[in-house]
């Protein structure tokens, strides 16, 4: 790749006495570093982190280039070299531009509102064969995105294909600087990311900057408001849709038995291509796919061969507990090097301490020499320190098997020609508190090793959608003053979701502090590998030792409790303990009156066993209009305590009493820190709700369908009476899973196949039915939304006269959890 003075020299800076290294990653998270010798951090500020924070932590972990634009003292960091710079973000494009420039090969550029990732997923499954491909990992489609992808460019490849997202006008500038497309792909124009937009004609304008230098573009020539305008450019177009004036005519399309037939003719030569895909918007992104490939001079009978072969394209990496302590992760879909180094900084972020077990298939990338391929593969095994590898398949037995035991790499290995021959062996692995990824072609079967590692459980499952969380959470960190750090509420099993997993997540994301109900909760997280600050609600007595044994901090909220807990310090031979002090401002439920502040005060003045951390107090009513006056009498109150604290203390602390609403509602109630609780999940008022996205869905699925004639009653009691003649489902949940008996009747009611269906009859222990009599198509086994997307959470608290926090934290330990991230 690079060296650090080529990287110089394109950011327009002096290149005397820089080295000549090699800089092969370019570094924008500090929470992914692997390769420190070879990476280059860009100290890029965000909304609420400017990543200069974070120098000191990369020093410390070997990294020793960085590119800043803040000035830093050199004195702290002896043999780092940093290039300073007026904006890093402005230097990350122009470098990858800088790079772009090199490479004189084919570009395609994708825009749109959706379908972007499809489109050049599925260009990659056709042309793959054919050529050496480098493309945007996931959906890298942003200002930082795309140069990152753009960087991942090497000589051997023939062909590029980045996706290119704008959420504002004159942004698509620099992402066309930085592409450089040869071949323009516009998908479609909708309301996805129109927000910064005046409407969709502005939006079009400015994506289709993308292709103001490219040698053609491809259209949908249906689309006429996209026509429109492409038109009115100076540049080739290759129209498909079914005028006869099109490139790419479409005559017909069919929906067969089997999915789709798409009659076709290009270049005077008629012919039809079958797919599984029957819906109206992977018609459109294969005809998409279908043009751009044909435009690329390959053959039509190739793609009659190809397209049938197309997969959908899952972008989630799904984590489920797994048996004898060991996580799974699920990537089987897909085998090659950009979607591999995804996976294993997740497999990073989740092991927490567990071994790193990878189980890995044949790579589908034909184009590239199959020893540099597999060379590239074990080195971000190593970089990742992967401790035991499966590879499966002929090119890992004999390619990867070679690489492995002539390098003598420090890995622990086994391999095996196919996936029933793995199968077979299972048994002699024992799997145990391990941390394993599982990744392969679609052709290997993975799904069938998954099934045999994951904990066995019924058919409902909590899903836990982790980039919804880690999306929340930065919403409402944006709310924040740089300053105000942020405690998040992981009790009650982190409102159902699983304490372990949801911490964490919330360390990976830098949170400042976690909040538990009890100490056996903290303990556990402890026992994860969760390093983070953590404040126990209620510390009982008889949790002490477990307390101080895992460096948990106790909210400490009576003078009895305060003298037990100071006495249990002073027995452990420990000094200035950390604590919190929680003051009662209105709850009535725990904490210090403020008529014993000053009381309190003398009690902890010149204490040499426990030092306060933080001093605080709870909202009664924060979410209801009505009662603003007495949340803002509160936060007085708690403001008055805390002076009176820290003037006769004579040391600072935190003082905090915003919940997920205040933060939203009350910016001045910020204080040093706030508590997230439920707004982490997508669950907060009406202010702030449309900028959060639902993080969790439960479902489940259909067990039986029965045909009752009217008159007939169902489940207990003989409640529920059939009005007419009706088909029934029974679902695989009941009030031992969480589901409310007050769901009964009626009130309660689920989503099949996109629409309600009314709760008929009692709600059973393990089981629930519904009325789908006015449902086409529904099936046994099919999937049941209980809550979720379509059906917030919150409209069945209201049915039954609760809150969102009683049904979440209702939720069965026996539901397994699932959690995913994109």
């Amino acid at each position: 790749m690079h060296t650090l003075q080529d990287i110089a020299g394109a950011l327009g800076l002096s290149a005397q006495h820089i080295p000549r290294v090699a800089i092969y990653t370019l570094l924008t998270d500090s929470r992914k570093l692997v390769n420190p010798e070879s990476s280059l951090f860009f100290a890029l500020a965000g909304p609420r982190r400017d990543g200069h924070v974070f120098i000191p932590e990369l020093y410390k972990a070997g990294l020793r280039y960085f590119v800043v634009s803040e000035k830093v003292n050199i004195k702290n960091y002896p043999d780092a070299l940093f290039l300073t710079v007026n904006n890093v973000l402005t230097a990350l494009q122009k470098l990858a531009a800088f790079h772009r420039s090199k490479f004189d090969i084919e570009v395609i550029g994708i825009t749109g509102s959706n379908g972007k990732t499809i489109v050049k997923e599925w260009l990659y499954q056709l042309l793959q064969a054919d050529k050496t491909i480098v493309r945007s990992p996931k959906s890298y489609n942003s200002q930082i995105g795309v140069p990152l992808s753009v960087w991942e460019i090497e000589p051997a490849n023939d062909l590029a294909i980045f996706e290119a997202g704008i959420s504002q006008p004159g942004e698509m500038q620099q992402l066309r600087e930085i592409i450089q497309p040869t071949i323009g792909v516009i998908t479609n124009i909708g309301s996805a990311h129109s927000e910064g937009f005046k409407n969709n004609t502005e939006k079009l304008k400015e994506k289709l900057l993308l292709f103001k230098n490219s040698n053609i573009i491809i259209a949908n020539g249906d689309e006429t408001f996209i026509k429109e305008q492409v038109d009115q450019l100076a540049i080739p177009v290759f129209y498909w849709g079914k005028s006869k004036a099109c490139n790419l005519q479409v005559i017909a399309i069919k929906k067969k038995a089997a999915g789709t037939e798409i009659s076709l003719s290009y270049q005077g030569n008629k012919f039809s291509v079958l797919t599984s895909f029957t819906d109206a918007a992977s018609i459109e992104n294969i005809m998409t796919a279908c043009a751009v490939t044909l435009y690329l001079k390959i053959d039509s009978s190739i793609l009659q061969e190809r397209v049938p072969l197309l997969q959908p394209v899952n972008m989630r990496l799904e984590f489920k507990k797994g048996n004898n302590n060991c996580i799974i992760i699920n990537d089987s879909y897909s085998a090659d090097l950009d979607s591999l180094s995804i996976a294993l900084h997740f497999l990073q972020q989740q092991a927490k301490g567990l071994q790193k077990t990878v189980i890995l298939s044949d790579f589908s990338q034909t184009g590239s020499d199959a020893a540099q391929l597999y060379q590239n593969i074990l080195e971000q095994l190593q970089k990742h320190k992967i401790a035991r590898f499966i590879g499966i398949g002929e090119k890992m037995q004999s390619v990867m098997h070679a690489l492995i035991t002539t390098k003598k790499a420090k890995i622990d290995y086994n391999f095996f020609l196919s996936t029933a021959d793995f199968i077979q062996h299972l048994h002699s692995f024992n799997f145990k508190d391990e941390a394993i990824l599982i990744k392969g072609g679609r052709v290997f079967e993975f799904e069938q090793i998954a099934s045999l590692l994951e904990q066995k459980a019924h058919q409902t499952i909590l899903e836990i959608n982790l980039n919804a969380i880690a999306h929340n959470y930065k919403t409402f960190q944006q709310m924040l003053r740089p300053t105000t750090r942020v405690m998040v509420m992981v009790k009650a099993f982190a409102y159902g979701s699983g304490g372990t997993e949801v911490a964490g997540l919330l360390q990976y994301h830098k949170a400042d502090y976690l909040g538990v109900a009890y100490a056996d909760e903290g303990v556990e997280i402890r026992k994860a590998g969760i390093s983070i600050p953590i404040m126990v609600l209620n510390p009982e007595p008889n949790a002490f030792d477990a307390i101080t044994e895992h460096l948990l901090e106790p909210d400490l909220f009576s003078f009895e409790q305060l003298d037990a807990f100071e006495k249990h310090i002073q027995q452990s031979g420990l000094k200035h303990y950390p604590v919190h002090i929680e003051i009662e401002t209105g709850m009535n439920r725990l904490g210090f009156a403020t008529a014993d502040v000053s009381v309190l005060a003398q009690r902890l003045k010149n204490n040499s066993f426990l030092k306060v951390q933080s001093v605080f107090s709870h909202l009664a009513a924060s979410e209801d209009v009505v009662e603003d006056a007495f949340t803002l009498h509160q936060y007085d109150l708690l403001q008055q305590a805390a002076s009176q604290l820290k003037e006769d203390l004579g040391y600072s602390f935190l003082t905090h009493i915003a919940n997920s609403s205040a933060i939203a509602r009350f910016p001045k109630l910020q204080m040093d820190m706030v508590r997230l609780g439920i707004g982490l999940y997508g669950i907060a008022g009406k202010k702030v709700a449309k900028q959060l996205q639902p993080a969790l869905t439960l479902k489940s699925t259909i067990a039986q369908l029965k045909q009752i004639q009217k008159g007939e009653t169902v489940s207990y009691n003989r409640r529920g009476v059939a009005t007419q003649k009706s088909t029934i489902a029974t679902v695989r949940i009941g009030y031992a899973d969480g589901y409310s008996r007050r769901l009964s009747n009626g009130i309660g009611y689920m989503l099949v196949n996109g629409k309600k269906a009314r709760v008929i009859g009692t709600v059973c222990m393990d089981m629930v039915m519904i009325d789908v009599t006015h449902i086409k198509g529904v099936k046994e086994g099919d999937d049941v939304i209980v809550f979720g997307n379509g059906l917030p959470v919150e409209e069945l608290a209201k049915a039954i006269g609760t809150i969102p926090y009683e049904i979440m934290t209702g939720i069965s330990q026996r539901v397994k959890r699932v959690y995913w991230s994109e």
